[in-house]
């Protein structure tokens, strides 16, 4: 259904954290992905690392899956422009199958559908994010499905200090940005409301796209809790300039394939929910959340249009019991999970479809401090799926294709057993456990090779795994450094077979690799920051054991500089590096590699209270290069989709308050 079809060990980095509270954004230090419930200075043994808000305002990069791209173990690859309206993260080397293997949290909540479509991003205006938590490796007991590589939960401001703001901003291409924010809070509740717009003329032909979103939370104080309402409106609008065959890519990358093609999309996100502590020891958490997307695609190369409609619930109660054990401190974290989702899609030129999905998860997990920095984490899960997807009878290629329906329902668990040790200035830790996925609905959707009558994927398993992790983090003085060392062997790992035009169980496969940070105080007004990732993902059985997973690179590394000069302004300098891999498609890694690329990107701002001015150069060195790419059998021809050239934008933001 979906267009594009993307789809020893160990672990370490604690956080460093920019904290959030309802009526102040900067109070204690605190972690909410590793619990669930917001945790100052956690034990529990996860690799969870923060981009906080202060990285966010001194990065150069302008949409949010971009301010990803520099950390260790993550990869960003998106099809078209500048705003990354179909970008996909890739945590841990998936591929492919990346949007159904990484987790995307908005304040707890996941924003993944449960269709092989984008994240829609144009949902989260940048100016409301107060920091984004990445936890490394699978969160699968806390968040059950598509969490085997990692989660990114990307966390709102809740602040009710009174506040109002504006930025406007104009770049190359005819970029136009528009940002507005306000606040006001009391002793009784508290709103926030965030507005953001965003036009490009595009760098390709065709690539031109709008983007447009409202958001914000209200709530009311309920003793040392709250009552509150999330919400968000959206909606963006893209050409689709499409592919590049290599002759057209190497001579002029700025070209269309598919120059009238373009795509819309829209929708809300309703959430209502309470936070209340109901004794000094045990806080109970809940949220209920409505979503709902309207898309629509006018392929007018291929004389076809498309609609689909994407309609998503959620109930999500959870406990935090701090009960102790004796004299230790302990406490135990225990919920339920459910989601309900439904689409329905219509084509002009094929058959209509639809799929649903009903998912029940039940999870704990308990840490306990047995002496003064030693802590165990033990958690398990347990999760239903009940699925089925049905398409109508069409007069297709191979002439009439019957109607096809058809259903299925697993349940999997999982666990995971961890040890933390902390002393002053060192973190190590240790971590194993097991994994699942299910299928995604547009996974349910075949094809039989021989007639082109349709087919459901009844006999599709769920995706299972085993992972380690070890790992570790140091302060020597001015210079904090985190490793991570990893392993996850999964079994029946779901993914697209061009040859067979349907999803599949691969033969077994694993991921392993190293993950390192350190950040560099040299003097107070200069911070360098470097990460390196090496990757490992490959196949361990069947007739491509031993290759390697495609558009996965071994290696991957990133370096940042910022200097702050204060009157003088604040300047920072972003070099990231993506090394070769195989393109697309090429399991039997029979092809050329796609080649690596390193791009650069500056920013400065000045400070002139109310006032502020920022400049931003990306791929300041013009670089070409394509982060996906793949190889057609019926071309024979390799097919690109490049990346923006050297951009500019610049902003003036003025506070009200």
């Amino acid at each position: 259904m979906n267009p594009r079809l993307t789809p020893l060990a160990a672990a370490l980095s604690i956080a460093f954290v920019t904290p959030v509270h309802a009526q102040s954004a900067d109070l204690d230090p605190v972690i909410v992905t590793a619990t669930r419930f917001s945790e100052a200075d956690t034990n529990v043994a996860a690799n969870v690392s923060v981009i906080t808000r202060d990285d966010i305002r001194n990065t150069p990069a302008r949409d949010l899956p971009s301010m990803l791209k520099g950390s260790a173990g993550v990869d960003v690859r998106a099809l078209y422009g500048s705003l990354g309206i179909d970008s996909t993260i890739d945590i841990r080397g998936f591929g492919e199958t990346a949007g159904s293997n990484t987790l995307i949290l908005l304040d707890g909540q996941r924003m993944n559908p449960i269709d092989m479509g984008s994240v829609s991003w144009s949902a989260i205006p940048l100016d409301s994010v107060q920091r984004i938590e990445v936890m490394r490796g699978a969160g699968t007991v806390l968040y059950g499905d598509k969490a085997t590589g990692g989660v990114v939960n990307i966390i709102t401001d809740k602040s009710g200090t009174p506040r109002f703001g504006a930025t406007v901003g104009i770049g190359s291409y005819d970029t136009q940005t528009v940002d507005l924010n306000g606040a006001f809070g009391n002793e009784t509740g508290y709103a926030n409301a965030f507005a953001h717009y965003a036009h490009t003329g595009g760098w390709r032909e065709n690539s031109q796209a709008e983007q447009a979103a409202l958001s914000g939370r209200g709530g009311l104080y309920i003793g040392k809790g709250e009552a509150f309402v999330d919400y968000a409106v959206y909606n963006d609008h893209s050409g689709l300039p499409g592919y590049l065959l290599s002759a057209a890519y190497q001579n002029n990358p700025k070209t269309s394939t598919s120059p009238y093609d373009s795509q819309r999309s829209d929708g809300y996100r309703l959430r209502p929910g309470v936070a209340l502590p109901l004794t000094d020891t045990l806080r109970f958490e809940a949220e209920v959340s409505y979503d709902r997307q309207n898309q629509h695609a006018n392929y007018v190369s291929f004389s076809s249009q498309a609609d689909r409609t994407r309609d998503n619930w959620s109930v999500t109660p959870r406990l935090r019991w701090q009960h102790g054990l004796g004299s230790l401190k302990s406490e135990t974290v225990a919920g339920i999970d459910y989601y309900s989702g439904e689409v329905n899609a219509t084509y002009t030129t094929a058959a209509s479809q639809g799929a649903k999905q009903d998912s029940t998860g039940f999870y704990f997990q308990n840490i306990t401090e047995w002496v003064a920095g030693l802590a165990t984490t033990l958690g398990a899960r347990s999760q239903r799926v009940d699925q089925s997807a049905s398409q109508d009878a069409f007069m297709g290629f191979f002439g009439m294709q019957p109607a096809m329906y058809g259903s299925a329902e697993y349940t999997r668990s999982a666990w995971d057993l961890g040890l933390s040790y902390a002393g002053d200035g060192w973190r190590v830790y240790g971590k194993g456990g097991t994994t699942f996925r299910f299928a995604n609905t547009d996974e349910l959707f075949g094809y039989d090779p021989f007639t082109g009558n349709p087919t459901f994927a009844g006999n599709l398993k769920p995706q299972t795994g085993t992972l380690g992790e070890i790992g570790g983090s140091v302060t020597l003085g001015p210079v904090k450094g985190r490793a991570a060392l990893y392993r996850m062997d999964l079994e029946d790992e779901i993914a697209y077979d061009g040859s067979l035009f349907s999803n599949v169980n691969l033969d077994k496969t694993r991921r392993q690799g190293l993950e390192l940070e350190a950040d560099w105080r040299i003097v107070p007004s200069l911070l360098a920051r470097a990460t390196y990732t090496y990757t490992d993902s490959t196949f361990r059985e069947g007739i491509y054991d031993g290759k390697q997973v495609p558009l996965v690179p071994h290696n991957k590394a990133a370096a940042r500089l910022t200097w702050d000069g204060a009157a003088l302004g604040q300047y920072t300098a972003v070099v990231n590096y993506v090394g070769e891999r195989y393109y697309s498609g090429d399991f039997a890694n029979a092809l050329d590699k796609l080649p690596g690329y390193t791009t650069v990107d500056f920013m400065a701002g000045w400070n002139f209270k109310p006032w502020s001015i920022s400049a931003r150069l990306l791929n300041a060195f013009d670089k070409k290069y394509s982060p996906y790419a793949g190889y057609s059998t019926f071309q024979s021809d390799y097919y690109y989709y490049p990346a923006d050239g050297r951009t500019f934008l610049m902003t003036a933001s003025y506070n009200f308050r």
